[in-house]
């Protein structure tokens, strides 16, 4: 990727050049898209670590205190950069700009060349291997089967649904898991809820459904039966309906027949961090970061549902060989996150799980806000969304706010069959490609036939979508290591606009052979890069519309 060679491009003149007030080992490099096409296609701003912050109390290193370089030694980097250049081949210009910044422009026959490279790659273009094969557990919706999934449930499966998208396209080896908890006190109050006995906690239409269903009389025995039809007629098959696909359901129940929590328990105690008090057991959990100790199990004998949250990790780490575990929860669950950070640390699993924890949506309808909750049976279901919204939309606009933002799902534009929405927009661009294509009559397009004709795409629209085209990777890239899903959608819009940006100035179908060649092959290869960035949305590609 450009990126790199620009990395190494600096690194490589850096070393070179005798700066006192930094070694190499301390550079910095910082490599971003300039707001402006007057400051070039990438600006690199570079700086170095001159002195480690440290923790006043604990005395480890914190992070870095940055120092800048001066105008002057901006200057003879640039000057040293120029020298280690071949202009043409990447570059057809670099400059430094005030205050801070060395514009890089990519010369026109790299642009071009890059059409060539995605024909050839096809449904691989902008794969990486940064991942290095590693195994990544990715876990997310594991909602209680006490209810329907809800749109908040959809929130977080299409963020989850996304993410392993986008790092198995990264290179890494990636597992998708729905935790159900289906034992426990959960299941109790839901079988109270079904009786509609004095104890009920959950109302709803599905409760009168379930009421009907069940033949126990003892609450736990109709929890435990009215889970399974939840999970199987509603969370199963909802799921599915959002185009959410799962390597493996794991069941809580099973933890405790295979006796894996009753193992990690006494590992735990085996470590030395447990204690009784108050006829509990007790985690350390204070020692280790949190902000106070975590019951593992209660003074009657019941586990808590940390114990059974330690039991599954133990089973992705040490039984799935997992390098990482990814868990995507809703902010209600924040303070359950130092607990279990803390017993993955004392387990010798320190700093492999992520918990990322998104912030709830919000459905707006003429206005109107709807409010959710399953116990007063006041909320709004995946499936009745999907009764309104088609599964593609409603996973696009659940992915375009970052996920410790709150949404607000606006209903009427998702509805929108016209520009507005975004989905129509996007979808739109990659039928009106198929519909050129098919015109054409040409079938040579993906042929390793000559690219001499790319040499005609000189227009700067032309230009703009091959760029456009090739980010795709760094899209892929950055995500992989941040998890800011919603940069794949906002870049859909731009390679959307920049198509059809395209398409009003420039006509395809020429009376130019070999131009319109040339543009053949440029929305061949637009079709190619949008079919790849729809299919990690989870997002369909229609040939017509």
């Amino acid at each position: 990727m450009i990126r790199q060679i620009i990395r190494q491009l600096v690194e490589d003149s850096f070393k070179e050049l005798k700066i006192a007030s930094a070694s190499s080992s301390d550079l910095k490099i910082y490599i971003e898209k300039p707001p402006k096409e007057e400051f070039g296609d990438y600006a690199v701003k570079v700086c170095y670590a001159k002195e480690k912050l440290k923790d006043s109390l604990t005395g480890k290193a914190t992070g870095d205190i940055i120092g800048n370089f001066s105008r002057e030694e901006y200057e003879k980097l640039t000057s040293k950069i120029k020298e280690n250049v071949k202009f043409g081949q990447y570059f057809e210009k670099i400059e430094f700009k005030m205050p801070v910044f060395i514009n890089f422009f990519l010369s026109k026959k790299y642009i071009q060349e890059q059409v060539a490279g995605i024909l050839e790659s096809g449904g691989k273009f902008g794969e990486l291997k940064i991942g290095e094969n590693k195994k990544i557990q990715v876990e997310f919706i594991s909602a209680n089967p006490t209810g329907p999934l809800t749109i908040a449930n959809a929130r977080g499966g299409t963020f989850g649904d996304t993410l392993g998208n986008i790092l198995e396209k990264a290179g890494f080896k990636v597992s998708k898991s729905y935790y159900i908890n289906d034992c426990g006190q959960q299941i109790l109050a839901l079988g109270h809820s079904v009786l509609k006995d004095e104890e009920a906690q959950y109302r709803g239409g599905y409760i009168d459904y379930l009421n009907k269903q069940n033949k126990e009389k003892d609450p736990y025995k109709a929890g435990e039966k009215a889970a399974e039809i939840i999970i199987n007629e509603m969370i199963i098959k909802t799921t599915e309906k959002m185009g959410i696909k799962y390597d493996e359901w794991i069941r809580e129940s099973s933890l405790y027949k295979s006796k894996a929590v009753d193992k990690a328990i006494k590992l735990l105690e085996k470590k030395g961090e447990t204690y009784s008090k108050d006829g509990a057991l007790w985690l350390r959990a204070s020692k280790y970061g949190d902000e106070r100790d975590r019951v593992i199990i209660k003074k009657d004998g019941i586990k808590t549902y940390l114990t059974g949250d330690i039991a599954l990790h133990q089973y992705y780490f040490n039984e799935k060989k997992a390098d990482k575990v990814i868990q995507v929860w809703g902010a209600d669950h924040h303070g359950d996150v130092p607990g279990l950070l803390a017993a993955m640390e004392i387990l010798g699993h320190k700093d492999k799980l992520r918990v990322i924890l998104f912030q709830f949506v919000t459905l707006v309808e003429e206005g109107r806000k709807i409010r959710m909750s399953k116990r007063k049976g006041i909320y709004v279901t995946m499936d009745e969304l999907l009764e309104k919204v088609d599964k593609d939309v409603a996973r696009f606009f659940f992915m375009q706010k970052s996920f410790n933002t709150h949404l607000a799902f606006d209903l009427s534009l998702a509805q929108e069959q016209s520009e507005k929405n975004p989905v129509y927009y996007i979808q739109y661009a990659y039928a009106r490609i198929c519909s050129i294509l098919k015109k054409s009559g040409i079938r040579t397009l993906e042929s390793k036939e000559t690219f001499e004709n790319l040499k005609l795409l000189n227009h700067s629209s032309e230009l703009a979508l091959i760029k456009k085209l090739v980010n795709i990777s760094e899209v892929v890239e950055d995500t992989a290591r941040d998890y800011q899903v919603q940069r794949l959608p906002r870049y859909a819009i731009e390679l959307a606009t920049a198509f059809h940006k395209f398409y009003c100035d420039c006509k395809v179908l020429t009376e130019n052979e070999d131009l319109t060649k040339a543009r053949l092959k440029l929305i061949a290869a637009t079709k190619i890069v949008l079919k790849n960035t729809l299919d990690l949305m989870g997002v369909s590609a229609p040939e017509k519309m």
